[in-house]
């Protein structure tokens, strides 16, 4: 349903029927981890005119993880963090819930 490196991938599904009959398959709430609770790999300071998309694919391999740099950094939008000189700290996604599939950047460990 999702892709491999979308922060809902691993979020468990739930059905509600429909007076007419039909039956709607969702997506459960997504609960933001506490950034303390994530393991770190290394911090990243961020540059004058860095966006975070860009600065996931070169902390992370992959611009899509930039909700996971939001994440680890308190923050409701990636945007909020492209703030020159602020520090990120950098982590490892939060593991999934019980039953759902794993998720390993590639690159991530690098350092």
């Amino acid at each position: 349903m999702f892709a491999l490196t979308s922060r809902y991938r691993a979020l468990p599904t739930a059905t509600h029927r429909l007076p007419d009959g039909r039956t709607v398959t969702y997506v459960r709430r997504r609960f933001l981890p506490r950034p303390e609770d994530l393991t770190p790999l290394r911090e990243h300071v961020v540059a004058a005119g860095e966006r975070a998309d860009r600065i996931a694919f070169a902390e992370l391999g992959d611009a899509e993880l930039a909700w996971q740099l939001a994440d680890a950094n308190r923050a409701d939008e990636p945007d909020e963090l492209a703030v020159p000189g602020r520090r990120l700290r950098i982590t490892l996604p939060a593991a999934p819930g019980p039953g759902a599939a794993s998720l390993l950047v590639p690159g991530a460990l690098h350092g």
